[in-house]
C-alpha cells in the first residue's frame, strides 16, 4: 500500500501524487488537517535515513517566526514540526518499510 503525506496546494505534492495514482490505489493523509505525532516524525526520520532538518522547510516563514535554526537538536524540530506541520517538506512517500520525499516528484520512484 502506498501512502502520501499531501498538501493539496503544493503542485510538488500534487505531481507526485498524479504519479503515484498511475501506478495504483494511494492512501492520501492530509498532515496539515491530521499533524503527525512527534513518534511518527522520528519513524520517518528513520525511514528517510536523515535529520530532523533533511524533513522540514526551513524557508517557510512560520520556521523563522518560531525562532527556529538549522541547528536546533531533533527533538526541538520535530516538536516544532508536529504542533506546526506546515514546516514539514512536501510530500512524503511511503510504501512498505521505506519512504522518500517526493522533491523531484521521480525520486519517490525509488521506493516503489
Amino acid at each position: 500500500m502506498i501512502t502520501i503525506w499531501h498538501n493539496p496546494r503544493c503542485s510538488k505534492s500534487r505531481q507526485t501524487l498524479a504519479l503515484l495514482q498511475e501506478r495504483g490505489d494511494v492512501t492520501i493523509r492530509r498532515y496539515l488537517k491530521d499533524a503527525p505525532t512527534v513518534a511518527e516524525l522520528k519513524s520517518v526520520c528513520a525511514l528517510l535515513g536523515g535529520t530532523a532538518i533533511d524533513m522540514m522547510r526551513p524557508k517557510e516563514a512560520q520556521f523563522r517566526e518560531l525562532g527556529l535554526s538549522k541547528s536546533d537538536s531533533d527533538t526541538a524540530l520535530f516538536e516544532a514540526m508536529s504542533t506546526n506541520p506546515i514546516l514539514i517538506e512536501r510530500p512524503i512517500v511511503f510504501i512498505a518499510a521505506k519512504a522518500a520525499i517526493g522533491r523531484p516528484p521521480e525520486a519517490v520512484l525509488d521506493i516503489l
